[in-house]
């Protein structure tokens, strides 16, 4: 009883030990965290309300209407490219690939994590071994052999005093939040590259009607000088204008074929199909551009994933410099050893082959010639720099965004002009034609006015397509339908089931084609 009781003496101080680990066992030497400051202006100025009223396709918008959805392309109404985005968001490999990136950066988080718990290994072995002979005084002894049965188990842990382990977790947690971040950016990227070449392909199936349509008006033209040159109005000189005019808008017209295809194969690439097997109908653009609301200054800080990247690869800047502080304080380490060890296979599972051990170890730099404050410098400087770069995709959002709504205003204004300019140049080529049928004025002065007409009209087809290529941009520049709350939280990030895919974004961390979650602060 009483050697019982001087074993229990013996153990109390390791009990206290213990105790006192899991009591500081809460440190965090990070600095508090806060979203860095931003400047941010209290409206757009490119775009006012003033402005809405002459541009087209604009209107002030509702309460309800005050921000961009999910799915942004149906704002253009466009059955076709409806159809398009859907196969984006299921069969695009850039998408693919950014959701794999994050699923790798989930993992991240969960190899972090395991570092809060104990390290248990065993390695058993049945061994043969033979002693060697000895020479004594009293003669030469032979050696023994005999079989060693080892049973152990390892148990190693290192208590997170000084937040090493938190702040590595919340690192590692940010930056999937981080690639998360990069599969809604690489997502948006593609749904607007999409929507972009979708409209320059229907912009030259609207040259492409407008060449035709000017192939049979210069044929007629043709036709007219013909008829002319046999009644000796007109001259052979004016037949050769008409044809020379009528064989170059051929081959304008024939050209327009190769940038239309490289369109259609682009469309192609980005939903998942090959450029061999996939076609879409002619289509003329002469829609005008939505009306897109864009809100203010300060909902761009929340609806942009650039920008939410930005801001987690802050937080996890923070976090690394807790890291980086705790090197500073010694770490502990606490071991146990038991199992069983005999060496006759009938004795090894019975009680006394028992062996056992336990205890900690107390590890501390004294010197390291300045190579952890080194390290602390390292990742503050490298703090900075995530905060500059956060705010310097601050500044470039709003550059984006009022960089778009000018080119929607101008365009605008310049569509109005360039409409005038088509009226005025088919009321010239009808003088023209005129004067030329009454031999009053040569069939140059035709040629003229047609040149004038066709290159207003093609300026014209132009003005439309870039008009939706940018609120195409603009609504890529605003962020999509895309909001902060649909980042992961942390319980998502860790969690090991896998995002569930959906075509249109859900209450879930990102999954291909979609997915999301809440954001973490």
């Amino acid at each position: 009883m009483r050697c019982r009781n001087m074993k229990l003496r013996s153990r109390v101080p390791l009990a206290f030990l213990l105790a006192a680990l899991l009591a500081v066992n809460g440190c965090d030497l990070a600095p508090k965290y806060h979203v860095p400051a931003a400047q941010t202006p209290p409206a757009y100025k490119e775009l006012t309300p003033a402005d809405q009223k002459l541009t087209d396709g604009w209107r002030v918008a509702e309460p309800k209407d005050d921000a961009l959805h999910g799915q942004w392309w149906t704002i253009f109404n466009d059955p076709q490219l409806n159809q398009l985005e859907d196969k984006v968001n299921i069969s695009n490999q850039t998408i693919a690939a950014a959701f794999a990136n994050y699923m790798a950066a989930r993992a991240l988080v969960r190899e972090a994590r395991s570092q809060y718990f104990p390290t248990a290994t065993t390695d058993p072995s049945i061994t043969e071994e033979h002693q060697a002979a000895t020479v004594t005084a009293s003669g030469r002894t032979s050696g023994t052999t005999f079989t060693n049965y080892s049973l152990p188990f390892n148990g190693t842990w290192v208590p997170d005093l000084w937040g090493r382990v938190r702040n590595t977790v919340r690192a590692a947690s940010a930056g999937a939040q981080a690639s998360a971040g990069d599969l809604e950016n690489a997502r948006l990227a593609v749904q607007a590259e999409l929507a972009a070449d979708y409209y320059a392909l229907r912009g030259q199936d609207a040259l492409k009607q407008l060449l035709d349509s000017t192939v049979v008006a210069y044929q007629q033209s043709l036709d007219l000088t013909k008829v002319l040159y046999q009644t000796g109005i007109a001259s052979d000189e004016a037949v050769a204008q008409a044809e020379t005019q009528l064989k170059t808008v051929e081959a304008q017209d024939t050209a327009l074929g190769i940038l239309r295809a490289q369109y259609e194969h682009a469309i192609a690439t980005l939903v998942g199909e090959p450029a061999s097997t996939f076609s879409l109908a002619a289509l003329p653009l002469n829609e005008a551009p939505p009306a897109i609301p864009f809100g203010v200054p300060s909902q761009l800080l929340e609806r942009r994933p650039d920008i939410a990247i930005a801001e987690r690869q802050v937080a996890a800047a923070n976090a690394q410099i807790g890291v980086a502080r705790a090197a500073y304080y010694p770490a502990v380490t606490l071991s146990a050893a038991v199992g069983l060890q005999a060496t006759s296979i009938s004795n090894w599972f019975t009680w006394p082959s028992r062996f056992w051990s336990v205890g900690p170890a107390v590890a501390e730099t004294i010197f390291d010639a300045g190579l952890r404050r080194a390290t602390v410098e390292q990742y503050r400087a490298a703090y900075d720099a995530t905060v500059a770069n956060y705010r310097e995709t601050v500044l470039t959002a709003f550059q984006q965004v009022e960089d778009d709504l000018s080119s929607l205003r101008i365009l605008s204004q310049e569509r109005i002009q360039q409409d005038d300019a088509v009226l005025s140049a088919q009321r010239n080529l009808a003088l023209a034609t005129d004067r030329y049928k009454l031999g009053i004025d040569p069939y140059l002065n035709v040629i003229t006015a047609q040149t004038a007409l066709f290159t207003n009209q093609q300026v014209a087809v132009n003005i439309r397509t870039q008009q939706m290529t940018a609120s195409v941009q603009l609504i890529e520049a605003l962020g999509g339908g895309w909001d902060a709350s649909q980042l992961p939280t942390p319980q998502q990030v860790i969690s090991r089931s896998a995002p569930a895919p959906a075509a249109t974004p859900a209450p879930a961390s990102p999954a291909p084609p979609n997915g999301n979650g809440q954001p973490q602060q």
